[in-house]
């Protein structure tokens, strides 16, 4: 953990270079974020526990510790699938756990999870945290939120900038663990040019610094963008957690 309280995790393998920054936000609160950083095995997510009272950070660890468990060796193919079978499976777990504290009770997460195979990448996701590309200068959401405030603007009731200040913007539409028996994940896939680079985060970071000043924290040949965007939604003041991750995609390693 870097001075500033900032918890990192850095790693490489093969093509892929990656980082993950975590903090739980300047109002000192338990940080129920966690993160995936295994580019060796082609994967990463952001997991952002809701629920309170703990039970976010039950559920994002959950989601975490069954997405790092996954053996090596899997084809593309297989990963997605055994992706999708680990988080249905979390996704029923926690539903049970909540059932268990009563009516009205949650042990959920949003989840974003990244896979990457040689050039190609497939992205599946529930909840607002979300995925990006940086390709040369510009950035890229690879996501659609499952939240209120999206909804509202896509069927035009309020406008992008009015979503960001209303008063019902963290709630989600879709997570790991909510209530409802199928967990619905949406994905896309994409093809990487060298150069590349994609960000996965919480909405402590989206909902923090406008796309504009993501993309400029983002550019750079370094390794500190990850940490970089964390200390500027730190410096912005953020109380909710904050988690990032970045893979930079190098064709000729």
């Amino acid at each position: 953990m870097s001075e500033n309280g900032i918890a990192q995790n850095a790693a490489r393998h093969g093509s892929f270079r990656s980082c993950a920054a975590t903090h739980a936000g300047t109002a000192n609160r338990l940080n129920e974020d966690a993160f995936v950083n295994r580019p060796d095995l082609g994967l990463w997510a952001v997991a952002d526990g809701a629920g309170g009272h703990a039970s976010g950070e039950i559920a994002s660890a959950e989601v975490a510790t069954i997405l790092q468990s996954i053996d090596p060796g899997l084809s593309a193919s297989e990963m997605l699938v055994e992706v999708r079978s680990r988080l249905e499976a979390a996704h029923a777990r926690l539903h049970s756990e909540a059932s268990r504290h009563g009516a009205g009770a949650m042990v959920a997460t949003t989840v974003v999870v990244l896979m990457a195979r040689d050039d190609h990448f497939a992205c599946l996701w529930a909840g607002d945290s979300r995925a990006y590309l940086l390709r040369g200068q510009a950035l890229t959401r690879i996501t659609r939120d499952h939240s209120l405030v999206q909804a509202l603007v896509e069927n035009g009731s309020i406008s992008e900038a009015e979503a960001a200040r209303h008063p019902q913007a963290n709630v989600i539409t879709r997570a790991v663990g909510a209530d409802i028996d199928l967990l619905e994940l949406d994905k896309r896939t994409g093809q990487l040019q060298a150069g590349d680079r994609l960000l996965l985060c919480s909405d402590g970071l989206s909902k923090t610094l406008p796309e504009d000043l993501l993309a400029e924290l983002l550019s750079g040949d370094d390794e500190t963008a990850a940490e970089r965007l964390v200390t500027a939604a730190l410096m912005a003041k953020v109380t909710d957690n904050v988690t990032v991750v970045t893979i930079d995609f190098d064709a000729g390693s």
